[in-house]
């Protein structure tokens, strides 16, 4: 694979950098994302429908823990496109000390916590009747490789923000893959249940983790450190906290919005209702994945262009990347539209041999899904704006905004819709609170993103 430079984002034209930038992250996070659909498929055929309600239970708070180590990555990446923008090179590589040893001593410490109060957590977030058993089986082993995964999501970062996104998707692809042939291993040939797909999935992270571990001791990374660069540094730290803040935020409030959807759902219709809403967000993180890849590939070019006062190309890289994040979330939006019972038959299992339970499970489901999901994607097309436009204030490094808007869709509006739609509509007033808060959200992004390019991204002289 040819050596690529930073410098690059600086120069080549905006469409093709994107393309450049976004294809590799689009099939990266696609790639994680038929690992996640593919193994609740298999969780779902191979050991039952409550067993998918039990890892969406105990995703929540691993993501969070792990969701640490993506948010000293983003905000770390954030100060390493802007320094190598700047020339500024021994910045770059003291941030990156800083984010290794940030990532290493914060996700320890909480998975410590987390195993302490395993029994207290699992039913909070849902974990309850049948479900609990298969949760604390799984959460349990997750948790061991979660430092792991943390490290992995950091260290992918960072390989943007150097400009290599080929690296980063291979980092996405490999664990992912992993993953899949180990469920097949764990769970259908040596029949370990919840105990393989944990395991499989944790088995994933190392695989993930080496790979990261070679890309940085290898000569294709331009980030050499050495040992003084781990030493923790104020004024690095500060600048890692307010902009990884912003990530770390929106992983909490996406925590505490299953936390409040699976209790709400299953006070609603038990735990198949839970195991709708399994569904539904599995889909949720495979079906925008080429837009999360458009946004992925957006953050390391508005940065580094940012850094270097090219003030032209950060908007031309804004108006590109929601031109293209419109265009393949509008196609997202009509394949589910018109899918949607395909997509749910997929994670349900059509064994004759079943129990009569989980069969009445499982027509439950059938039932309640597809309209869900129709509900769930309604306002698809709009998403994009909203994504750039939040991922911008944190590319160029302006935490208060970039936190305030990525806090608007779920914290400000989602949360308490659901709060209080389902008192008043039921089941159909959870599925009807997530487009109005993407529009709402939509509206406040774009508005905020227009006084930011008329004021603030005006070339100098």
């Amino acid at each position: 694979m040819a050596k690529i430079s930073s410098d690059q984002l600086g120069v080549e034209p905006i469409g093709k950098l994107l393309i450049k930038q976004a294809v590799p992250a689009s099939i990266g996070i696609l790639v994680m994302s038929l690992n996640v659909l593919v193994d609740s498929i298999f969780v779902g055929n191979w050991i039952g429908s409550i067993a998918i309600a039990a890892i969406n239970v105990v995703l929540p708070v691993s993501f969070f823990i792990a969701a640490l180590g993506m948010a000293i990555g983003i905000g770390g990446s954030s100060i390493i496109s802007r320094a190598l923008g700047s020339g500024e090179k021994e910045k770059a590589l003291k941030t990156f000390g800083n984010q290794i040893t940030l990532t290493i001593l914060v996700t320890t410490s909480m998975v410590a916590l987390g195993l302490y109060f395993v029994n207290d957590l699992i039913p909070a977030f849902g974990g309850k009747g049948a479900i609990f058993d298969p949760a604390k089986i799984y959460y349990t082993i997750i948790l061991y490789g979660v430092p792991f995964l943390a490290l992995c999501m950091m260290g992918n970062t960072v390989i943007r923000a150097e400009g290599k996104p080929k690296f980063a998707m291979i980092a996405m692809i490999i664990p992912s893959v992993g993953n899949l042939f180990l469920d097949y291993l764990f769970i259908y040939v040596f029949d370990w249940g919840m105990h393989g797909a944990a395991w499989a999935t944790t088995a994933g992270y190392l695989l993930c983790f080496g790979y990261i571990l070679y890309f940085f001791l290898s000569k294709n990374s331009e980030l050499k450190i050495g040992i003084p660069h781990f030493g923790l540094n104020a004024s690095i730290l500060q600048e890692i906290g307010a902009l990884g803040f912003v990530t770390l935020a929106r992983q909490a409030v996406t925590s505490i919005t299953y936390l409040l959807m699976n209790n709400i759902l299953f006070n609603l219709g038990g735990e198949a209702m839970v195991a709708v809403y399994a569904i539904i967000g599995r889909m949720l993180m495979f079906a925008f994945f080429p837009v999360f890849g458009v946004t992925q590939g957006f953050l390391p070019i508005a940065g580094f262009n940012y850094g270097a006062l090219k003030y032209d190309r950060v908007k031309q890289s804004i108006y590109t990347a929601i031109k293209y994040a419109a265009f393949v979330a509008t196609l997202v939006f009509v394949v589910l539209m018109i899918f949607p019972d395909a997509f749910t038959s997929l994670f349900l299992s059509s064994r004759p041999d079943l129990p009569p339970e989980e069969l009445a499970t499982n027509a439950f489901v059938m039932e309640h899904a597809p309209m869900a999901m129709r509900l769930v994607f309604a306002a698809t097309p709009i998403i994009a704006l909203q994504l750039i436009g939040a991922a911008y204030f944190q590319a160029v490094g302006k935490a208060i905004p970039a936190l305030l808007l990525t806090l608007t869709r779920q914290g400000f509006f989602f949360i308490p819709l659901i709060l209080i739609l389902p008192s008043f509509m039921g089941e159909l007033g959870v599925w009807l609170s997530f487009p109005i808060a993407d529009v709402m959200a939509t509206i406040v992004t774009g508005f905020y993103l227009w006084k930011e390019i008329k004021t603030k991204l005006v070339p100098r002289a």
